[in-house]
């Protein structure tokens, strides 16, 4: 099978030929139909997460159909599957049984600790796979399994706020605001400073206001929810929400946080993180996308595409998402 693979962090992926993998027991051996790029991937790459082992195959936001079944799994009905960051938790955990299996401490991440979709197949617990509904095409459905997953539960998690910021537009933002406005909030998106096409993408798709994150809030936020990786806008975010508002930090990695006087955190502020997801998450948010008018935005690029796909992503030049197809 073709794949992109990387062999050291730091390094750019290199196109090679390995042999399609066998399904152990409980795994699903999948054909992979389309695989969105995500920022995740980039601090994999990069080496920003700990514990990389190489040679990988990154890519979490797959597409796929089964093809084979390994000892006690079954070949699914659904005619598609997704597979998510979530790859495999223990089960037995306090965690786990308390259904938090996304803090799992032995949990495998999908790109990250076993081989994930920037290839033609992939092997996947048939746990953690999940049906994609059938209104979107291949492409459309790939950035629902991170981008939509993970914003869903940080919307969740930003509780009933009417004024939504949502700093950094990328890919899940552009999910997000679709969700918000179905919910009857109003969205305030804050885009990289120059980035005049980002902060037009997001007018585009109903917000209320669009502008450089270098620049206050033009109204009192009930909450804000944070996709850049950048610790600096965490302060800003709060100095943004009113009083008992909630910065909710949605990536797997951010620079450090600066200092900040307590005053921004007082009046009953709170900072949380979003970490991972559930199975449940996806399956809710799968039903939810199933009938909420919600529209991707994606660009396809070939596998051996992947290098020119993260640099894009790198430079801040996508809108939306990409999609690798083999």
């Amino acid at each position: 099978m073709r794949a992109m693979l990387l062999t050291r962090a730091g390094a750019p992926l290199e196109a090679v030929d390995l042999p399609v993998p066998q399904p152990g027991p409980g795994q699903f051996l999948l054909r992979v139909r389309a695989c969105a790029v995500c920022r995740t991937d980039l601090h994999i790459v990069d080496g920003e997460l700990p514990g990389l082992q190489v040679p990988r195959i990154p890519g979490h936001e797959v597409v796929c159909t089964a093809v084979a079944a390994g000892p006690g799994a079954e070949m699914p009905k659904a005619g598609r599957l997704g597979v998510p960051w979530l790859g495999w938790t223990c089960g037995t955990c306090d965690y786990c049984r308390s259904g938090r299996e996304n803090l799992c401490d032995s949990a495998r991440f999908t790109g990250w600790q076993q081989d994930g979709g920037y290839a033609e197949y992939l092997l996947a617990d048939q746990r953690y796979c999940m049906p994609i509904p059938d209104r979107y095409s291949d492409a459309e459905a790939a950035p629902l399994l991170c981008a939509g997953l993970i914003g869903h539960r940080a919307l969740a998690a930003a509780g009933a706020a009417g004024r939504l910021g949502l700093y950094g537009f990328g890919a899940a933002a552009h999910i997000v605001t679709q969700l918000a406005h179905h919910q009857g909030r109003a969205v305030y998106a804050f885009v990289r400073p120059g980035d005049d096409a980002a902060a037009a993408f997001a007018r585009e798709l109903g917000c209320a206001w669009a502008g450089p994150s270098d620049r206050p809030a033009p109204a009192p936020l009930d909450a804000a929810i944070l996709f850049a990786p950048i610790g600096a806008l965490v302060p800003a975010a709060l100095a943004a929400v009113r009083k008992g508002g909630r910065v909710v930090c949605a990536g797997i990695h951010m620079s450090d946080i600066p200092a900040f006087p307590y005053a921004l955190l007082w009046g009953e502020r709170s900072i949380c993180s979003v970490a991972n997801l559930t199975r449940r998450d996806g399956l809710e948010f799968m039903e939810l996308a199933g009938h909420a008018p919600l529209k991707t935005s994606v660009e396809v690029l070939p596998l051996a595409s992947a290098n020119e796909a993260l640099a894009r992503l790198r430079r801040g030049d996508v809108q939306g998402a990409l999609v690798l197809v083999p």
